[in-house]
C-alpha cells in the first residue's frame, strides 16, 4: 500500500499568509510526479502554530525521487543556481513523519 509523508511546519502567525502563498504559487509542481497520489496543505485551527504538508506516494522511491530532482529545485530559490537570491523561509522549523497505509476507506457509493 502507499506511504504518507507529513511535513509539520512552524509557523509564526506573521508568516501564515507567506507560507500559503507560497504553496499556492507552486500549485500543479508535484502532481505530475511518477508515483504522487495525493496533496494537502492543512492550516491549523486552534492551539498550535504548526502546518502540516501531507503527500501520499505509491512507494518510498517516488518520494525519494521527488525529494531528489522537483522539490530539491524548487527550494533552491529563484534561478536555482549558486548566488540566486532565496526568500526567507516562512516556517521557523520543520519535521517529517513517515508512515505506510495500513487501512484505508473511501465514501460508499449511494
Amino acid at each position: 500500500m502507499s506511504i504518507v509523508k507529513i511535513n509539520v511546519l512552524t509557523v509564526p502567525e506573521e508568516q501564515r499568509e507567506i507560507l500559503e502563498k507560497r504553496f499556492a504559487s507552486r500549485a500543479g509542481a508535484v502532481e505530475s510526479s511518477d508515483g504522487f497520489e495525493w496533496f494537502e496543505l492543512l492550516r491549523p485551527i486552534e492551539g498550535t502554530d504548526q502546518y502540516l504538508v501531507y503527500t501520499r506516494w505509491r512507494d518510498e522511491a517516488s518520494f525519494q525521487a521527488w525529494m531528489e530532482g522537483p522539490m530539491k529545485a524548487a527550494h533552491q530559490g529563484p534561478g536555482g543556481g549558486e548566488g540566486a537570491e532565496r526568500p526567507k523561509p516562512a516556517a521557523s522549523g520543520s519535521t517529517v513523519w513517515s508512515f505506510e497505509v495500513v487501512q484505508q476507506a473511501a465514501p460508499k457509493q449511494a
